[in-house]
């Protein structure tokens, strides 16, 4: 992993700052993905977004921002795919599917199992370089999928986005589950997005009810409506509230998001609606 880190750094140009607001400047719209806490979901909802978005026709980027559980190439199913570079010393993304392309520290590390041990300073480096360093081209939309919290990795790519004056602010989606201690560390969230001048989309309730599959019946495993409450109290949207389904986890694991599957079902007609008021935000500005 590090002679990997070594050669990306070696091959940063002089004028960094100038190539990062040049690549900046190529990308319409950023949309952080967040969470308070841990196991809500975030990375599914993050490549369910890009993809639903690339397979509406738009140019998306996503960087697997959980530097410490990249996940995103598992979700997407592209764990063995390999990062280049171009004839300019670039990093070459991987593309997922059609209008898609990816980055993650995954692709850096020796196996599946190497941990990444590393301060706040080499975080940040490595998020600069996610943006500067990976021949992006024009996106719509880059989406960053962020570790639970309000720490480094949050923090590194605001400011790194927000880089020069001209750049727009980047956008931030936060996902929680309903039960209360999701929804105590998700607020923070919103609060930290609001220091930093982000602007919030709003919040999606992941694991809102399931639906028997024997009689129909709903039941409440964590929970529901947690996620619009919190919205109200804090005077931010409410994007919607995705149920549990069983076949999520499993296409997850086996690396086929659920927003390219049966559209007809509950989890997807739920995401699909997400999407569209998502996509409304911006189509409405």
């Amino acid at each position: 992993m590090a002679d990997n880190l070594t050669q990306i750094q070696e091959n940063a140009p002089d004028n960094m700052e100038k190539k990062l607001a040049d690549r900046l400047s190529r990308i319409k719209n950023t949309i952080l993905v967040m969470s308070g806490k841990g196991g809500v979901g975030k990375s599914t909802v993050s490549a369910n977004l890009a993809l639903g978005l690339a397979m509406r026709g738009y140019k998306v980027g996503i960087i697997d921002g959980d530097i410490h559980g990249p996940d995103i190439p598992k979700v997407l199913g592209i764990e063995d795919s390999k990062l280049r570079t171009d004839g300019e010393g670039n990093i070459r993304p991987v593309e997922a599917a059609e209008n898609l392309l990816v980055i993650s520290v995954g692709y850096l590390l020796d196996s599946k199992d190497t941990p990444v041990i590393w301060r706040g300073p080499m975080k940040h480096t490595v998020m600069k370089q996610f943006v500067r360093d990976v021949n992006w081209g024009e996106l719509d939309f880059l989406v960053v999928d962020l570790p639970p919290g309000t720490g480094d990795e949050p923090l590194s790519i605001a400011h790194i986005i927000t880089n020069g004056e001209e750049i727009k602010s980047p956008y931030a989606i936060i996902v929680t589950t309903p039960q209360d201690v999701a929804l105590l560390d998700s607020r923070k969230s919103v609060e930290f997005a609001r220091t930093l001048e982000l602007k919030t989309l709003g919040i999606i309730e992941n694991m809102s009810g399931f639906s028997c599959p024997h009689c129909g019946e709903t039941l409440d495993l964590f929970k529901v409506g947690g996620g619009k409450r919190a919205a109200q109290d804090l005077k931010v949207p409410f994007l919607g509230a995705i149920p549990i389904d069983p076949k999520i986890v499993t296409g997850t694991d086996e690396g086929r998001p659920f927003v390219n599957g049966d559209s007809t079902t509950p989890a997807a007609k739920a995401f699909n609606d997400i999407l569209e008021k998502i996509l409304k935000s911006f189509n409405g500005k």
